[in-house]
Order: C-alpha cells, then structure tokens, then sequence
C-alpha cells in the first residue's frame, strides 16, 4: 500500500501523470482507510492450549467473499477474516490478488475445524480444498495456527455458529 502512494508521489514530483482511473485499483487503494476501517466482531477459538481471541471482518455476500483479503499488505496479528458460505458443501479458495501469506481454517456448521491450510502462497492461483463440506472459512496470519497451536478438532466461537 505504502509503495503504492510512493510510486504516486515520485511521479508527481517527476511531473508525470498517473492515468489509472480509480475505478481499475484495489478498493483499498481507491480509499486507504477503508483497509483499516472496516468492521470487525469477535471470534475465539477453543484450543486445548485455551481460547485465542480474535477481531474478524465477516464476508456474508457473494461481493465480499469474491475480494476478500485481496491487494491488502497488512493484517493486525490478533485479525482475520471469516467467509460464510451460507450452506454447507465442498469449498476451494485460492490467492489470487492477495499478498499476504495465510493460514485458512475450514469450518463445520458446527463450529468444529475441518481443515487447516498453514501457510498459503500468496498471490498464486492454486486451488485450496476444504477436503469436506464446511460452512465457512476463517483465514489468519501465515504461521498463527502453528504458533498458537491450533489444529483440526479445535472449536470455533462466534454468533455465525450458533444460529446453525
């Protein structure tokens, strides 16, 4: 993001014009204080090494399941961002547009994870599974899973599982 306005004032400085229209960048370089900005609501997970609490952005519509955590080059250590799927069924992600490094967590409707993909590359157009029908996805920091000791089996707490 930053490199982003640096490269905007280099060619302002070097008289030069940017002829990108707003409407073809990210929508967090169309507005950066959108990528901070944006809603949260709690969410832990239950693991056998105790809760971990998180702030999560929920996508809840086809729009914002499609964008995601796309062009974002920065999330808060203790954020994530939660898909719900409405419906239970089979789920491939992938990470395209998207620069930071994920861990992505498959959901039941129960609450219980699924699946964990650690360490997803980003930007690559490979094909993530969900392995089983979940109801939503809750993707973190790259390595959080790891370092918190969070695995398969563990339960997730938030409003979303309750009403199933």
């Amino acid at each position: 993001m930053k490199s982003l306005f640096r490269v905007a004032q280099a060619a302002a400085i070097a008289g030069l014009v940017l002829t990108a229209p707003a409407a073809f960048l990210p929508v967090s370089a169309q507005n950066p204080a959108r990528e901070s900005a944006a809603k949260t609501e709690p969410l832990t997970i239950v693991s056998k090494t105790g809760p971990k609490r998180f702030a999560v952005e929920v996508m809840r519509d086809d729009a914002g399941r499609s964008r995601g955590l796309m062009f974002r080059r920065h999330m808060a250590a203790d954020h994530g961002m939660l898909f719900d799927f409405e419906r239970t069924e089979l789920v491939t992600m992938w990470m395209k547009n998207t620069y930071l490094p994920l861990d992505m967590l498959f959901i039941r409707p129960d609450g219980v994870v699924s699946r964990i993909a650690a360490d997803t590359e980003p930007l690559s157009t490979a094909i993530i599974p969900s392995g089983s029908p979940v109801s939503a996805v809750l993707e973190l920091n790259a390595g959080t899973a790891a370092k918190l000791g969070i695995q398969a089996g563990d339960t997730i707490e938030h409003p979303l599982f309750k009403a199933r």
